[in-house]
């Protein structure tokens, strides 16, 4: 069986080479695609195929993808956690820095400086009084977010010779293996935002994450402190930020998403969302995503899905079905009467649920006629089924 991928961005050539030519067609315009491939691109407007089993996205956000759409399909969306940790994770350092020891305006300084020989050296030693900073060792970062970004900036934070303070109600255990033991716990955000003279997040934006960085919490931090934002613009309060900057209650702001309202302020550092913009970090996304792409197209399981159940099961032989469902009961039990009235055995199953979805896969003995895959895409609740 051959797959038919359609890309909307351009992919790392790295991740497109682990598709076979001779069972996927890889193209840019392609008719009845079973599978996207993007990057940045918006996808709330497009007009989503039925043909699409899945979507892929070589990153980690996924704020461009119509998440509630695909779910309400039975299509899961798959990104690529933590394939670009360290390229944010360097451009944090590089922030940090930049905050500390005033690089931005120096460089900007000099750069606009006339004269030469004698008369040069004499405007820079004059002018580089503007610019006298801090040293990061025994400032206290705060690290709001300890997945695989925000593990990496704590632990090289703490090789600086920083204090580092950590808040995330949901780390995994994965994380905490991976999380130096001189992180410090921070028991709320406003706990770690009072400990600390630089705070960094990096969180997903959602309902419970949006303007996270208000003033209130601003207002606990140690004075002159720094605000990193490699996440996503709307964790912040720009108005709360604009303010702290006006006051010095904040000495900085380093953000990765340009705004009208604070891209001009003296006091911000903005980049043009630089995070992940290097290429290893590229190539390691797409070789990630393509990677879980190819395992759910082919063998039906799921790995790092933003909205699927993680579900993954070895072949067991026979015919294999994967069937995505509203997370009501009685399903299982109607998929499992269908193929028994078929005469089908069923070998192994594996059942999952996340949220309001559920995903089953099933391998069964012998192979399974197209018309009992029509009954089970008949049952109430079911969003979709195939035989993989």
């Amino acid at each position: 069986m051959g797959f038919k991928i359609l890309t909307l961005n351009n992919i790392s050539p790295l991740g497109l080479e682990r598709m076979p030519r001779d069972s996927y067609e890889v193209a840019s315009e392609i008719g009845h695609p079973d599978a996207v491939l993007v990057r940045s691109q918006n996808m709330h407007e497009m007009d989503l195929p039925a043909s699409i089993k899945a979507v892929a996205r070589a990153g980690a956000g996924v704020n461009n993808i119509p998440i509630d759409r695909l779910s309400e399909a039975g299509v899961p969306v798959f990104n690529a956690p933590g394939a670009n940790a360290n390229a944010v994770k360097e451009l944090v350092i590089a922030g940090m820095l930049m905050a500390a020891r005033n690089l931005g305006e120096a460089w900007d300084y000099v750069r606009h400086l006339e004269g030469d020989g004698e008369s040069l050296q004499k405007a820079v030693e004059a002018g580089k009084k503007q610019f006298v900073g801090f040293e990061l060792p025994g400032r206290t970062l705060g690290v709001v977010g300890l997945g695989a970004i925000g593990v990496q900036v704590a632990n090289a934070a703490l090789n600086l010779g920083m204090e580092v303070a950590g808040f995330d109600p949901k780390m995994t255990v994965e994380r905490a293996w991976q999380l130096s033991s001189g992180v410090r716990q921070a028991l709320s955000l406003d706990d770690l935002f009072a400990k600390a003279d630089m705070v960094t997040v990096h969180v997903p934006l959602n309902d419970h994450t949006r303007g996270l960085v208000k003033g209130s919490r601003i207002g606990l931090m140690n004075d002159g402190g720094v605000v990193l934002n490699f996440a996503r613009g709307g964790i912040v309060d720009e108005a709360a930020i604009a303010e702290a900057l006006d006051s010095g209650k904040l000495s900085r702001y380093v953000y990765d998403f340009p705004s009208p309202a604070l891209k001009s302020h003296p006091r911000t550092i903005a980049l043009p969302h630089l995070g992940a913009s290097t290429h290893e970090a590229e190539e390691n996304c797409a070789v990630m995503v393509v990677n879980h792409l190819r395992d759910f197209l082919e063998n039906g399981n799921v790995r790092n899905s933003v909205n699927f159940p993680e579900a993954v099961m070895p072949r067991g032989g026979g015919s294999r079905l994967a069937v995505a469902n509203s997370n009501v009961p009685g399903i299982v039990g109607h998929i499992s009467t269908e193929l028994a009235g078929a005469g089908l055995n069923i070998i192994d199953l594996l059942n999952k649920s996340r949220g309001e979805l559920a995903y089953t896969l099933l391998d069964v003995e012998g192979s399974i006629p197209d018309s009992v895959v029509d009954r089970i895409r008949a049952v109430e609740g079911v969003l979709s089924a195939r035989v993989v």
